[in-house]
């Protein structure tokens, strides 16, 4: 939200509602959620190609010859380790070891990086780096406003981003960014995505977002490329098994919690926030497993939702944490927390708590999807 209460706007938002867009209000910003059919727009970006605006994404800058050590002591991850042009997925932890936020750190040079935070937690990431800054040669600098993001995903958009740039989009590997110009318009191309698909975001100024837009929609117009909203992109990261903070992550868990304790670095040099709540963490977790993150696919049609209590025997083992209708699958699915005794793929008598009705559903290791390389 801006500081008035009011929903705040992407450089897209006119043309978004120029081509139909259902808008709705996501993390304090007026967003789309869908074009026209929402299970057409997550088979394009499988089949063919799709184009989102995440604009509402949090990017933070953080420069200084101390840039490096202030991330590693700020993060859980090994951020100085990074090399410049690659980026890094990580979280932001409070000192009692509970998630703030999953995060995607780019180096951009020697001593910039920018990191990345979800919508919803941008300024609490802010607001943790900058306090966190003290005594670190290093400044932080909030950038929402400076950039827009576009993304192009599916496995059509290495043919529609090389019909705009002569960066060379084949060596620029997965979790790595480079700058360079599309469609005459400079730009930072990453390649880390939220949808299991191939693709590429777009950093840029907001003033060029909309020139943008209209180029890629152009390359795209021969192979299906369509604008996709935010619904979509949610059913698309839950066939690909990816967390969403708010569901999978909260302050209330820790990465070993989640199951995702290898972002936490006990190796790197130095103090980290979180590093002595973590470790017992790490020593709890392997002396008594959490519950463990499972994927679930129903055997009828009703769809589970977040809160909903996972069954067996009687008994709740278990949280669902998303579950949608699957358009790959065909099938409701759900991801979810459940007891180690009923984590294992093929587990038997698992059901979901759906308004009093035990619907049964098999537990299968995630993701539920996996694109063909």
């Amino acid at each position: 939200m801006s500081s008035t209460g009011e929903l705040r706007h992407t450089a897209l938002d006119a043309l978004h509602r120029s081509l139909g867009a259902t808008m709705t209000d996501f993390a304090g910003w007026d967003m789309p959620l869908r074009y026209g059919s929402e299970r057409d727009e997550h088979i394009a970006v499988r089949t063919k190609a799709g184009l989102f605006d995440l604009s509402h994404m949090g990017e933070i800058t953080v420069t200084g010859p101390q840039a490096a050590a202030l991330l590693d002591f700020a993060l859980v991850g090994n951020i100085g380790g990074v090399k410049p042009g690659r980026a890094r997925y990580t979280m932001i932890c409070r000192a009692d070891g509970g998630i703030l936020d999953d995060l995607i750190v780019y180096r951009l040079g020697e001593t910039e990086y920018m990191v990345v935070a979800n919508a919803s937690n941008a300024q609490v990431v802010l607001d943790a780096l900058t306090e966190r800054a003290a005594g670190f040669d290093a400044e932080v600098r909030d950038d929402r406003d400076a950039y827009a993001l576009l993304a192009v995903q599916g496995p059509q958009s290495p043919g529609i981003l090389k019909s705009l740039t002569d960066a060379d989009l084949d060596g620029l590997k997965y979790y790595a960014g480079l700058p360079g110009t599309v469609a005459g318009v400079p730009a930072l191309i990453a390649r880390t995505g939220y949808t299991g698909e191939d693709g590429f975001e777009l950093f840029v100024k907001a003033e060029h977002a909309v020139e943008l837009w209209q180029a890629l929609t152009k390359a795209g117009e021969g192979v299906g490329l369509v604008p996709c909203g935010l619904s979509c992109r949610d059913t698309l990261r839950l066939e690909a098994g990816m967390p969403l903070y708010g569901h999978e992550l909260s302050t209330s868990l820790t990465p070993f919690d989640a199951g995702l304790g290898r972002v936490v670095k006990f190796e790197k040099e130095g103090d980290f926030v979180g590093r002595e709540a973590l470790r017992e963490a790490a020593d709890r977790a392997e002396q008594n497993p959490p519950r463990v993150l499972v994927g679930l696919i129903a055997e009828g049609r009703r769809v589970p939702r977040a809160g909903y209590a996972v069954v067996a025997g009687g008994e709740v083992i278990g949280e669902v944490t998303s579950g949608a209708p699957s358009p790959t699958l065909g099938k409701p699915i759900a991801i979810a927390y459940v007891d180690p005794a009923h984590a294992a793929p093929g587990t038997s008598g698992v059901g979901v708590d759906i308004r009093g009705s035990h619907e049964p559903y098999e537990v299968v290791a995630l993701p539920f999807y996996k694109r063909q390389k």
